[in-house]
C-alpha cells in the first residue's frame, strides 16, 4: 500500500489547474477543482449539542470564497446551522430533496434540492446526488429527507460519501475515480446502523477503486466528558483503517490528513 504526501499548502502556491482537497475535520472537506471551491457538510463549532471538538478550527480562510456547500443529510453533525452563518447567504447550497425549507428559513436564497440521480452545476463542475444507506432525518420525529452521497465531476471526478453503510451501488461509481472521501467512524464509542467502520470503508474503497482514498469522519468530535475514558477512539479508527486497507485493498493508495491539512493533485500534462 502506498501513502501519498499530505501537506499544508499556502493558497498563493496553488495552480488553478490543480485539484486540492483540505480536510476541516469530521465530514467537512474543502474541494478546489477547476476554479471552484466546494465544501461538504461544514461543521466547525467547538461544541455541537453534546459533542466537543478536539481539533483546531481551520480559520476564516478555509470558509472564504465558497461557491457551493453540499449537505449530505440533516443530522446535527452534518447540517450545523450556526456554522452556516459564516457563509454568504447568496451562496449555492445543495441539499437532499425535502430539506430546502430549513435553509431558506435561515436566509439562504440559492438552495437546490436533489434526489438520487439528479444533478446541479457549480460553474464547470457538476454535482450529482448518489445513494446512501443512512437515516437522514433531522431527529427521530423531525424533518425527513433521504441521506445522499455526492459525485463531483469536473476535469477530475471525486466521491464524497457523507454517512452511509457499504452498499452494492458503490461499485457503479468505479472507473476514472480520482479521490474517494470515505467515513471510517463517527463521534462516539460505537457505531449504529448506516455507518462505515474501518473495515467497511476499506471494503468500499475496494469496490470504488479510486486513485486515492482519504478517510474522513473520525478524530474530531467526541461526547463531552468521555475523552478521559474512551479518548483513544479519536485515533484508533484511522490506524484500524490503514490495517484494513492493507488486507482488503493493498494496491490502492491512501492519504491520511489531519484537520487543516491539504493534498494536491497536479493538473495532468497534455
Amino acid at each position: 500500500m502506498r501513502d501519498a504526501l499530505a501537506v499544508n499548502i499556502p493558497i498563493l502556491d496553488k495552480h488553478p489547474g490543480d485539484l486540492h482537497v483540505t480536510w476541516g475535520g469530521h465530514a467537512t472537506v474543502l474541494i478546489e477543482l477547476d476554479g471552484v471551491r466546494i465544501m461538504t457538510d461544514p461543521v466547525l463549532r467547538s461544541r455541537v449539542v453534546h459533542l466537543r471538538r478536539h481539533v483546531p478550527d481551520p480559520g476564516p480562510t478555509f470558509t472564504s470564497g465558497i461557491d457551493a456547500v453540499l449537505i449530505s443529510h440533516l443530522h446535527f453533525d452534518h447540517l450545523d446551522l450556526p456554522t452556516l452563518k459564516r457563509f454568504d447567504r447568496e451562496m449555492l447550497v445543495i441539499v437532499p430533496k425535502g430539506a430546502g425549507s430549513l435553509l431558506r428559513r435561515r436566509g439562504f436564497e440559492n438552495v437546490v434540492e436533489l434526489k438520487v440521480g439528479e444533478q446541479a452545476d457549480v460553474g464547470p463542475v457538476t454535482v450529482r446526488a448518489v445513494a446512501a444507506v443512512h437515516d437522514g432525518r433531522r431527529h427521530p420525529f423531525g424533518l425527513e429527507a433521504d441521506a445522499l452521497g455526492y459525485e463531483i465531476q469536473g476535469s477530475r471526478r471525486l466521491y464524497f460519501a457523507g454517512d452511509t453503510d457499504v452498499h452494492p451501488e458503490l461499485s457503479e461509481l468505479a472507473g476514472d475515480l480520482e479521490i474517494a472521501l470515505l467515513p471510517i467512524w463517527g463521534w462516539g464509542h460505537k457505531l449504529g446502523p448506516g455507518h462505515m467502520d474501518p473495515r467497511g470503508a476499506a471494503r468500499a474503497a475496494a469496490m470504488l477503486q479510486p486513485d486515492l482514498t482519504v478517510p474522513i469522519h473520525w478524530g474530531t468530535y467526541f461526547p463531552i466528558g468521555m475523552k478521559g475514558i474512551r479518548g483513544r477512539l479519536l485515533e484508533k479508527p484511522v490506524a484500524a483503517f490503514s490495517q484494513q486497507m492493507g488486507e482488503l485493498a493493498p494496491d490502492l493508495e491512501r492519504t491520511v490528513l489531519r484537520p487543516g491539512e491539504s493534498l494536491a493533485r497536479p493538473e495532468a500534462s497534455s
